[in-house]
């Protein structure tokens, strides 16, 4: 006759016998933190491109302001003057101004449906509003960028190191590549708060270099006008304004859908503004002669102090983008497709040197890639496509 629950304690009398039903009860609740860690983790999986997250509760729109600003800041903002200079100062300044707008529209739309589902991740938002497709189309889309990403540091790395050690670009990006990556299949990723202050340091040096070209700037330089180049520069804009991953955050932390638009739509003026202006002063002091990696013109300027700074600058971007998008990466190719840690790692690192090797490895033009491709496609086609679906759904029949 079986024994109630109760009954059983009582019984349990002698040390071992205490220890025993201890030992069982603290499994138990092993057991039950574990399974409810993972329902948690099913519930709020999503798929991410940056690695900042918010990481208290309650946040102010200060704080919100300057987590979105933060992961726009990177490595894509050393791309746009050479873009810049394919097309000139005002097609590049107007391109600029009107991929901010769509895509502050796109961010938009993506906090109004986040908002709307409680602030779900911009996965689940493709999901419940596109079914599994969407789903899988949100992924591919973030490999696509991650991929191009990735390509493109790995070959702005290379300069960077040929410049510093004088060893052949081939040569730099590998060994980059191979540190780098070593880092990312360690999950050794810098927290929220440190990549933010990371970014501010980046935003401060992008300001300096502006300052110290100034004095050298001249307005024939960019006053030209060649419509080839407005496909890379587009890709590339697009690639330096995303920070829609981020927003179903901020607004969980503000908790205020008005707040939210009003601190969302400051954080596309804002970097645009400081995009802007330091895109215009290197062509205006170089023209069509500016190069893949913006700040390594420096040198002509400055000699010694302005080699230093212009690899320092594409030095600290290039890595912790590359880091940060690499671990983004590899744990939504773990959490998606269900990967042992080890394939994600393969899958996220390895094709993007391999092309390298290749012979692919123009830093701007790669970037102008991963825009207008996986960016384009998460954070335009996408949204757009989830507000014409939720649109065309409550249109009646007949």
């Amino acid at each position: 006759m079986p024994v109630s629950e109760g009954v059983e304690r009582k019984k349990v009398t002698t040390s071992h016998g205490r220890y025993y039903s201890t030992r069982i009860s603290s499994q138990r609740r092993k057991k039950l933190i574990v399974i409810q860690n993972i329902r948690r983790r099913k519930c709020a999986r999503g798929l991410r491109i940056s690695t900042i997250t918010v990481e208290k509760r309650h946040i102010s729109e200060k704080e919100a302001l300057a987590i979105l600003v933060g992961t726009q800041i990177g490595a894509g903002v050393l791309g746009l003057p050479y873009v810049a200079s394919k097309v000139g100062l005002i097609p590049a300044l107007g391109v600029l101004t009107g991929v901010m707008l769509l895509m502050l529209a796109t961010a938009l739309i993506v906090l109004k449906f986040s908002a709307g589902m409680g602030g779900a991740q911009m996965s689940t938002v493709a999901r419940k509003t596109l079914g599994k497709p969407g789903g899988w189309l949100m992924y591919l889309s973030i490999m696509l960028m991650s991929f191009g990403a990735l390509l493109a540091y790995v070959a702005g790395m290379g300069q960077v190191l040929a410049s510093l050690f004088g060893v052949s670009e081939t040569i730099g990006g590998i060994i980059f590549w191979i540190l780098a990556s070593v880092v990312i299949y360690h999950g050794l990723e810098a927290s929220g708060k440190t990549e933010l202050i990371m970014s501010y340091v980046m935003l401060a040096l992008f300001i300096g270099v502006t300052i110290m070209l100034i004095p050298h700037a001249r307005l024939e330089n960019g006053l030209y006008a060649d419509l080839s180049g407005i496909l890379s520069i587009t890709g590339v804009a697009i690639f330096a304004l995303g920070c829609h991953t981020v927003i179903p955050d901020v607004y969980k932390g503000l908790g205020s859908y008005e707040k939210t638009k009003r601190v969302v739509v400051l954080a596309f003026l804002i970097p645009t503004a400081i995009y802007a202006i330091f895109m215009a002063s290197f062509l205006l002091v170089f023209g069509r002669n500016t190069p893949e990696v913006a700040t390594l013109a420096l040198q002509e300027l400055y000699g010694r102090m302005g080699w230093l700074v212009g690899n320092f600058i594409p030095l600290l971007a290039i890595t912790t983008s590359y880091i940060g998008i690499g671990l983004a990466q590899q744990s939504n190719s773990e959490e998606f497709l269900r990967m042992r840690r080890s394939y994600a790692w393969a899958l996220t690192v390895i094709p993007p040197v391999l092309v390298y090797i290749a012979g692919v490895r123009n830093f701007a033009d790669v970037l102008a890639f991963a825009g207008d491709t996986g960016d384009l496609l998460a954070f335009i086609v996408l949204p757009l496509l989830i507000w014409t679906v939720k649109k065309l759904r409550r249109r009646p029949l007949g």
